[in-house]
């Protein structure tokens, strides 16, 4: 069952002659349950891609639908709740908020819309993390690794259809990466979430079933790893 539907996607900077093609025509499905790994040197539009997968940004032409819906045909607030249930964004830098602990940003994306999360699954989820003696610690109070943890909780924890994460590990020591690549492999298979991560780091990138590798905007290759 194909849950995102990537057509004819395009996005540039700039006029004339200062004209950057960020994306250039990129095309692709993504079958619900997938864990994708997208591929490329800096520069060749794989966190633009992103963003403009999770509503973040806007591509100048083209189509993302995400479950049968059009996401840029909708008005900027039926947007802004796609972006809140529908998508989970991973950041390299965790985006915690300061003042809130574990508990509480992991839950946040629910109790902005004004509801109580689900205390079975928010427990299964802080035990699956491994924070089950930190939920009242603050963000300061965590280490990097720690961090991630429950910037992953807060992605899942509105069973999004499709978690985004940009270099989930890229501020993060080899052991922490490796528990977090297979926190996510975890989501995977476990929750059947279907995840699409950025990572420049090709070790990282085999932990997934299928690499999209983008080079100048464009889709170089497209394959299946296992």
């Amino acid at each position: 069952m194909e849950i995102l539907q990537v057509k004819h996607l395009k996005k540039t900077y700039g006029k004339g002659s200062t004209l950057v093609n960020a994306l250039d025509d990129i095309s692709f499905t993504v079958e619900k349950g997938e864990f994708i790994a997208i591929v490329g040197p800096s520069g060749s539009g794989k966190s633009t891609l992103l963003h403009i997968l999770g509503g973040v940004d806007k591509p100048t032409s083209g189509e993302v639908i995400v479950e049968g819906q059009n996401i840029f045909k909708q008005n900027e607030n039926n947007l802004a709740i796609f972006r809140r249930r529908q998508v989970g964004l991973i950041y390299q830098f965790y985006n915690l908020i300061p003042i809130l602990d574990v508990e509480e940003n992991i839950a946040l994306p629910v109790l902005l819309d004004g509801k109580k999360p689900d205390q079975k699954f928010m427990g299964e989820l802080i035990d699956t993390l491994g924070l089950k003696e930190r939920i009242h610690h603050l963000p300061n109070e965590l280490s990097g690794g720690q961090q991630q943890r429950v910037s992953i909780g807060r992605a899942l924890i509105y069973h999004p259809s499709l978690l985004l994460a940009d270099e989930p590990t890229g501020n993060l020591d080899s052991k922490n990466s490796e528990e977090i690549m297979e926190l996510l492999e975890i989501s995977n298979k476990k929750y059947g979430q279907t995840i699409i991560m950025i990572t420049h780091d090709e070790e990282l990138a085999m932990h997934a079933s299928r690499i999209i590798t983008i080079e100048d905007g464009k889709i170089k290759r497209d394959e299946l790893v296992k």
